[in-house]
């Protein structure tokens, strides 16, 4: 007798590395593709000029170029941001708050302020909805570093 299967969940992230941030979302279903798509806008709007936007893995990172800063540990292009979609959550990479404490606090205290939990690692910003998010806080996170001033952060962070 034939046992009936029960169908399987999509994935919450592409299978596959995708060519295209727009494939990457393309490969996502439909209730993660919305949430990750409106997080996106958000980055790049904020976004100061000289970050690309490209498919690292199973994220879409917003990197300093190899052009402008060869000297990375593992010779791929310097994360700024990241989004990625997980599979209970979204998770919005920001290394520049991980290496820097007091920016990190002055999130949490943004999110206190505007009575929202705050659902952070060490860098990594956990959200199911915009709604979630303090939007002008991490606007503000995301449009205050440059690609220079955040490649001297960097360097600081490996020389000690």
């Amino acid at each position: 007798m034939a046992r009936a299967s029960l169908p399987l969940s999509r994935p919450a992230m592409p299978a596959a590395p995708a060519a295209t941030p727009d494939a990457f979302l393309d490969a996502l279903p439909p209730e993660r593709r919305a949430v990750l798509a409106a997080a996106r806008d958000l980055v790049r709007a904020a976004l100061p000029a000289g970050y690309e936007e490209q498919v690292e893995g199973s994220m879409l990172a917003y990197v300093v170029p190899l052009a402008r800063f060869p000297k990375t540990y593992n010779k791929r292009p310097l994360m700024y941001a990241a989004l990625a979609a997980q599979k209970h959550f979204t998770a919005l990479h920001l290394p520049a708050a991980y290496m820097h404490p007091a920016r990190r606090d002055a999130l949490a205290a943004r999110f206190a302020d505007a009575g929202k939990k705050l659902d952070m690692g060490k860098g990594c910003l956990r959200f199911k909805s915009l709604d979630d998010l303090v939007v002008d806080a991490v606007r503000e996170e995301i449009a205050a570093t440059t690609p220079d001033a955040f490649v001297a952060l960097y360097e600081r962070s490996r020389a000690g």
